[in-house]
């Protein structure tokens, strides 16, 4: 399905590039005879993102010590002198310069996610007029807070989806989105032997809308149906305010349910799989910030299966910035997941940005105590273009009975923008 599909993309792209005639809307056609006459007016982009990362286990792999670079160099032009029309091209790399002492680079090491390779990351041609964009092509697609769909931008290699979409924002206080993806891209190295699926074809459909019902509210319905997998259809409620005390305050609620996949994809490792599905998702969060400060507090619940096939799952959400940074919960246990966390900060032009983060974890069902977790991360601007994030993630396991190990994890990044 996917090379089908992405084989027309690359078909008119060619036909393009080599000067063939291509019509603009249906009054009349534009000659192409060279790439000037193509693509126009070009904005360059580069990213390099130097991380150590170090992780130890209580167990019996050795602890990993991962020095990696992301490298991204991208550009954005008009397209075809159409306005409006408009093209991207990005190449991200991910690269080790040798220091491989973590799994999957080097066999006994702890796992690190970030293997060494080379991938476009974007490829699309988009038209903007009067509110309406349309898209076709491969892009990160980032939505709300990232819980069900996102572009897992923590790691090195960013998750991308080959779509086609179209969003409008012609009324006043209303955004709606709908995508139709055929390829998703996942952040695993494709030399992996088999650790990882790197990427799969899919017949997914995204839905999305939200409505800013007042200054304080935005309210946001969504169906993510991930073929083969499961239909999750939600509802969130989000929004601020400021009080006479100066204090700002942000809170939300959101539930989701878990659903039979409407959509299924014959590909492995679908095989047209039907999973009846049966679980509940809830978000509650409030927080407040006065005088550079923030306090706040989330609980958030991952149900377990009910009557389906397993518990509530958001395989394409960006896990890393959900339930600790520790990412031992990247997959909902069996029993579910009740992530109860408190979070404290603070943030100056000067000092720079702190923030502590604390999550006790138990099971939806019945009373597993599944640990508890402390986050630290620190952020600053060391020079024009470049900031510095020093991060740590400590988890301390439950039960005895569990799977989960005594996790440390600490990162020193520096980030160069241009």
């Amino acid at each position: 399905m996917k090379m089908t599909k992405m084989s027309y993309v690359a078909i008119a792209a060619m036909g393009i590039m080599m000067g063939t005639t291509a019509a603009v809307g249906a009054e009349e056609a534009v000659e192409v005879n060279s790439v000037a006459d193509v693509l126009s007016n070009g904005k360059y982009s580069l990213q390099i993102r130097p991380r150590y990362e170090f992780v130890d286990q209580d167990n019996a792999k050795d602890n990993a010590n991962a020095f990696t670079v992301r490298t991204v160099i991208g550009a954005k032009f008009d397209a075809l002198g159409v306005d409006g029309l408009s093209a991207a091209l990005e190449m991200t790399n991910v690269s080790n310069f040798g220091a491989d002492n973590y799994a999957p680079a080097s066999s006994g090491y702890s796992i690190v996610a970030d293997g060494e390779q080379t991938r476009v990351t974007q490829a699309n041609i988009s038209y903007a007029k009067d509110g309406f964009i349309g898209m076709v092509g491969r892009k990160g697609v980032n939505l709300d807070n990232q819980r069900f769909i996102g572009t897992v931008g923590w790691r090195q290699m960013p998750q991308t989806y080959d779509l086609a979409s179209v969003a409008y924002k012609g009324i006043e206080k209303l955004d709606l989105m709908a995508a139709y993806v055929w390829g998703i891209n996942r952040i695993f190295d494709r030399d992996l032997g088999g650790l990882k699926t790197p990427n799969f074809d899919t017949n997914t459909v995204l839905l999305h809308a939200s409505y800013k019902a007042m200054p304080e509210l935005t309210i946001t319905a969504y169906d993510y149906m991930v073929a083969s997998f499961a239909d999750h259809i939600g509802i969130r409620a989000a929004g601020g305010t400021t009080l006479d005390s100066g204090v700002k305050l942000n809170y939300m609620a959101e539930y989701a349910k878990q659903n039979d996949p409407s959509l299924t994809e014959e590909s492995a490792p679908f095989n047209d799989a039907e999973p009846e599905q049966d679980a509940d998702y809830y978000r509650f969060g409030l927080s407040g910030s006065h005088l550079g400060f923030t306090a706040g507090a989330c609980y958030e619940v991952l149900g377990e299966a009910g009557s389906g096939a397993s518990p509530f799952s958001t395989p394409l959400a960006t896990l890393h910035a959900h339930n600790g940074w520790a990412d031992m919960f990247l997959a909902t246990p069996a029993d579910g997941l009740q992530d109860l966390s408190f979070k404290l900060g603070y943030a100056d032009k000067t000092f720079g940005k702190i923030l502590g983060v604390y999550h006790k974890f138990n099971s939806d069902a019945g009373s597993v105590d599944y640990g508890s977790e402390f986050d630290m991360v620190y952020t600053r601007k060391v020079m024009e273009d470049v900031n510095m994030m020093l991060k740590g993630a400590v988890y301390s396991k439950g039960d005895a009975a569990t799977s989960y190990v005594d996790t440390t994890k600490y990162w020193v990044m520096f980030d160069y923008k241009y």
